[in-house]
């Protein structure tokens, strides 16, 4: 069973950095595509980023494509996310998770895993 564990969540004031990190257990890490998720308070959950089991590959959201940056490292079995120029609208809890067959992408059903979330909040 794929263990998905988020951290680094906090409260920040806008135009702070954060960095997320995801850690998993119990698969395949390497074979992963890994994308990070968020949900605000009343809205659904949004696509934020994506890597590629390689780290080849990434894709942003338009809404902090510029700011945020995604990373893996394989040897550590973990997935980052780097968020800088917080806005308070990026208050979310924040998910990473795992697609078993390497495809990624912006659309939550294509994943297979999901952590537990971490909490991200910006202060105005």
């Amino acid at each position: 069973q794929v263990q998905l564990v988020e951290s680094g969540g906090g409260l920040v004031q806008a135009g702070d950095s954060l960095r997320l990190s995801c850690a998993a257990s119990g698969g395949t890490f390497s074979r992963f595509a890994m994308g990070w998720f968020r949900q605000a308070p009343g809205k659904e959950r949004e696509f934020v980023s994506t890597i590629s089991w390689s780290g080849g590959r990434t894709a942003y959201a338009d809404s902090v494509k510029g700011r945020f940056t995604i990373s893996r490292d394989n040897a550590k079995n973990t997935v980052y996310l780097q968020m800088n120029s917080l806005k308070p609208e990026d208050t979310a809890v924040y998910y990473c998770a795992a697609d078993n067959w390497g495809r990624g992408g912006t659309m939550p059903n294509v994943y297979d895993y999901w952590g537990q979330g971490t909490q991200v909040t910006v202060s105005s």
